[in-house]
């Protein structure tokens, strides 16, 4: 099978799917850090051209320089979408932290302890580390996060922090505040997966879509037919192999959007 075969295959594969925004158990390893593998390395700036170099080499030394480019641009789109899944499964993570430890922090308040001693309590309690470090000058100071808002924790957070400077302010209650953030986010978070569950099918219907011309190509290898001498060492080939690739990546391009816009909304 050619290399552009095999990391469009890749790139199918590494599509976001409903996967992506499932919880990930508390005790699971490499909670609050990346693990190294294939992800992590995707999930770095470079990650894309680092998938596009070796599919591109793979395809210079395999095939001609049409496959060789066509090779790099799958690889681009798979690490992109590794990317993609990386950063949804990252700001999932942060938000089931925070609530977990907005929870710990109403029940403290609740039962009369002070501002300072339910703060460190709740930070304690929080099971992701980086948001337990964001979370920290935001229950002892109210401060906001610096930075934009592009997650719901980090919305979340800026709510919290205006909450914390009321109450230092007035003496109002915190607690009051803090439940309607975990609830709120809670309820998000149980809608995102209803909305991924509801479009788990279609996707995979996508997929499938998407993979039928490489059954036909391997199918027509099969029957002695050599479609893929055709597609690379002929000009009407080669033209609609390039067409054939760009069709099927906007066509997955598109529907990653649709999905994204979906859950995200």
């Amino acid at each position: 099978m050619s290399p552009a075969l095999l990391v469009l295959g890749v790139a199918l594969l590494a599509w976001p799917s409903g996967a992506a925004g499932r919880p990930r158990r508390l005790t699971e390893p490499g909670w609050g850090g990346a693990r190294p593998d294939l992800r992590a390395l995707a999930g770095g700036p470079a990650g894309p051209w680092v998938f596009a170099l070796g599919s591109g080499g793979a395809g210079a030394l395999l095939s001609t320089p049409v496959v060789a480019a066509l090779a790099a641009v799958c690889g681009v789109v798979a690490g992109r979408a590794l990317q993609a899944r990386g950063r949804t499964a990252a700001g999932e993570r942060r938000t089931r932290a925070l609530v977990e430890a907005l929870g710990v922090l109403a029940a403290e308040v609740r039962a009369g302890r002070p501002l300072p001693e339910a703060a460190t309590t709740a930070v304690d309690g929080c099971p992701d580390a980086g948001m337990a470090r964001a979370l920290e000058p935001v229950l002892r100071l109210g401060d906001p996060p610096t930075g934009p808002a592009t997650d719901e924790s980090a919305r979340a957070l800026v709510r919290i922090a205006a909450a914390v400077r009321l109450s230092t302010r007035t003496g109002c209650s915190l607690a009051g505040v803090v439940t309607a953030v975990e609830d709120d986010l809670r309820a998000r978070l149980r809608a995102g997966e209803e909305l991924r569950s509801a479009v788990a099918g279609p996707r995979a219907s996508a997929a499938v879509l998407a993979g039928l011309p490489l059954l036909g190509l391997l199918m027509g290898s099969g029957v002695g037919a050599d479609p893929w001498r055709v597609l690379t060492t002929t000009g009407a080939g080669t033209a609609l192999l390039v067409l054939g690739v760009a069709l099927e990546l906007a066509g997955l391009i598109w529907s990653a959007r649709l999905v994204r816009r979906a859950v995200a909304q």
